[in-house]
C-alpha cells in the first residue's frame, strides 16, 4: 500500500483513495484547464486560454457538408470505424501533406486520431520506458509534458530564443549524455508558432536537428498545428520534410483550421511506427469518431480548406497587432516578449524576483488573466514569464487586458525596487 493515504474513515463513509492507482494518485489537474474555469463566468479579460475564435467556424460549410454526408455516406459516418482511420480522408491528408509540404505520400503512413493530443499519449505509451531521455523545449506545451509524464521519463529541457530550439545547446547536450553511456529517446518539438512561446525553429535549425537525430540515432515528434496560421513572413517547410529515414512523426490538427469540437487530429510518421501506434490505439477507443471523419474527409478533398485558411488569416492578424501595438505602448521597461509571425500566443518575460503565478490573483483582481510560465517548463525552474492569447477575444479587449495587465506588472517592478 506504499504512497496510498493512510488513516481510517469514519464508520459508513469510503475511502476513495484507498482505490486510486500509483499513478492516478500522482495525477495533477491542468493549471490551464483550471484557470479557464475560474474566469469563465466573470467580467475577467482572459488572455489565457487557447481557444479558437467561434467567429471562425465555417458554420454553414458544416451544415451544407453534414446534410451531404448524412444523404450519401451515412452507412460509413454513423457505423464504427477502423482504427486508423477513415481510408479517403487517411489519403486525402497525405496528398494535401505532399502537396503543401513537400512529404512524399509515399513515404508515411497515416493514422487519424482523437485530437493531436491523444497522438502525444500514444507516443508516450509506445514509445517512453520509466526513466527514458525526452527532450523538450524549455518553455514547452503543458499537455504533451502531461502526457509524457505519465510514462516517467527523465526531461531533459532545451532553452528557445527567437529562433526556437537552441539545437546547438542540444548537440552539447547529447554528446554528454553520449559520454556517459546515455541516449535521448526522442526529442519533441512545436516547430512553428510555439505554443507557448510563439518562436518559429529556424530552417538552419530544423535540418541541423535531423542531422543530430542520425548521429545521435533518436526520433522526432514535431506537432504543428499552428503553422497554417501566419501572418508574416515566409512559409518554413516542416522537419518533417527533411526526414529521409522515418525518424520524424507528424502531428496534425483540424482544430485551428476547422473547428476542435471534432477532435479529429492525425499522425503521419513511417508506417512500421504507425502499426505499433495503431495497435496501442485499438486498446484505448477503437476508433476516432467517423461522422467527424467523412465531415473532415469532404471539407479538405472539396477545397473548403484551402478556401478557408486564408478566411482564418484575416480574422487573427488585426488581433495578433493589437496585442503587439498594446504591449509597445503600455508595457513598463524591464518587460520583454516575442513577436510571432503567426500563431495564437506571445511569450512575455517579465524582470527576476517577479513570480507571475503568484501575480495572478491581482491580475485577476485588475480584470484580467494571463497563464502564469512555470507549468510550461519541465523542472518549472523559470517562475517570470507568462503566455497570452490574442486570438479569442476582439481587439478592444486585447488592449484593455494588456493594459489592466500592464499596471499589474508596474506594480510588481516598483515593489521590487524596495
Amino acid at each position: 500500500m506504499s504512497g496510498k493515504p493512510e488513516g481510517n474513515p469514519a464508520p459508513g463513509t469510503l475511502n476513495f483513495e484507498l482505490f486510486f492507482s500509483e499513478k492516478a494518485l500522482q495525477m495533477k489537474a491542468s493549471e490551464v484547464r483550471e484557470l479557464l474555469k475560474l474566469v469563465e463566468t466573470s467580467d475577467v479579460i482572459s488572455l489565457a486560454g487557447g481557444l479558437p475564435a467561434p467567429e471562425t467556424f465555417p458554420v454553414e460549410i458544416i451544415k451544407k457538408i453534414t446534410q451531404e454526408v448524412l444523404t450519401h455516406h451515412a452507412d460509413k459516418a454513423l457505423q464504427y470505424g477502423t482504427t486508423l482511420g477513415f481510408t479517403p480522408l487517411r489519403l486525402t491528408l497525405a496528398e494535401w501533406m505532399e502537396k503543401r509540404y513537400g512529404i512524399p505520400a509515399s513515404d508515411i503512413e497515416v493514422m487519424i486520431v482523437s485530437g493531436s493530443q491523444q497522438a502525444l499519449d500514444l507516443i508516450g505509451r509506445v514509445f517512453i520506458n520509466p526513466g527514458d531521455i525526452v527532450a523538450v523545449e524549455g518553455p514547452t506545451y503543458l499537455a504533451a509534458l502531461n502526457a509524457f509524464k505519465y510514462y516517467d521519463p527523465e526531461f531533459l529541457s532545451i532553452p528557445m530564443d527567437h529562433n526556437g530550439m537552441r539545437v546547438d545547446i542540444l548537440e552539447e547536450k547529447l554528446k554528454e549524455l553520449k559520454a556517459e553511456g546515455k541516449r535521448v529517446k526522442f526529442v519533441y518539438t512545436v516547430s512553428t508558432f510555439q505554443n507557448p512561446a510563439g518562436v518559429t525553429m529556424s530552417l538552419e535549425r530544423r535540418k541541423h536537428l535531423v542531422e543530430l537525430a542520425k548521429e545521435y540515432d533518436f526520433l522526432i515528434v514535431e506537432d504543428n498545428p499552428y503553422s497554417e496560421l501566419r501572418y508574416s513572413g515566409e512559409p518554413i517547410p516542416p522537419i518533417k520534410h527533411f526526414d529521409d529515414e522515418g525518424r520524424v512523426f507528424y502531428l496534425g490538427t483540424f482544430s485551428k483550421i476547422f473547428a476542435p469540437g471534432f477532435r479529429v487530429g492525425w499522425i503521419a510518421a513511417h508506417p512500421h511506427f504507425i502499426r505499433k501506434l495503431e495497435i496501442a490505439k485499438q486498446a484505448v477507443d477503437l476508433c476516432t469518431n467517423p461522422f467527424g471523419q467523412v465531415i473532415a474527409w469532404k471539407y479538405v478533398a472539396d477545397g473548403y480548406l484551402d478556401e478557408h485558411i486564408p478566411k482564418v488569416i484575416e480574422f487573427y492578424k488585426p488581433r495578433r497587432d493589437a496585442m503587439l501595438e498594446a504591449l509597445e505602448e503600455y508595457m513598463p521597461e524591464g518587460v520583454e516578449w516575442t513577436r510571432p509571425d503567426g500563431g495564437m500566443f506571445i511569450w512575455v518575460t517579465l524582470p527576476e524576483g517577479i513570480d507571475t503565478k503568484l501575480m495572478m490573483e491581482k491580475a485577476v483582481a485588475k480584470g484580467v488573466a494571463y497563464v502564469p510560465g512555470e507549468a510550461f517548463f519541465a523542472h518549472r525552474d523559470v517562475k517570470n514569464t507568462m503566455r497570452l492569447n490574442f486570438t479569442y477575444v476582439p481587439e478592444e479587449k486585447i488592449r484593455e487586458g494588456v493594459r489592466r495587465l500592464a499596471e499589474v506588472i508596474e506594480e510588481e517592478i516598483k515593489a521590487l525596487g524596495k
